[in-house]
């Protein structure tokens, strides 16, 4: 699994205007599965808003944040996100009581 975090500066949202607009973004999300998204997670924070997502792979999440992306961000929110990634190895699972250790069963 690939782990990247997009963090966009700006001020953090009343509760139901951030959930307004996870609402109307989520389709694109949910078409992304198809291409390696496997969860997101919306941000809104004193930070901050933006975004923690799980892909399949590095490919993936590389394919998806272009240049492109970047200039739609800025544009919609008036602020240039910034997308750190990670590698991910291990996963502590409490719902599932588990530790899941990548290329183990």
């Amino acid at each position: 699994m690939f782990v990247a975090i997009v963090q966009i500066p700006m001020s953090k949202r009343p509760r139901d205007a951030a959930v307004d607009a996870a609402r109307k973004s989520a389709p694109t999300y949910t078409a992304l599965g198809a291409k390696g998204l496997l969860k997101k997670y919306y941000l809104n924070g004193d930070a901050g808003g933006g975004g923690v997502y799980l892909w399949e792979s590095e490919a993936a999440a590389r394919a998806w944040y272009t240049p492109e992306w970047e200039k739609r961000m800025a544009a919609a929110f008036g602020a240039t996100p910034t997308v750190t990634y990670y590698d991910n190895h291990v996963v502590v699972d409490n719902e599932a009581g588990k530790v899941r250790i990548e290329g183990e069963s």
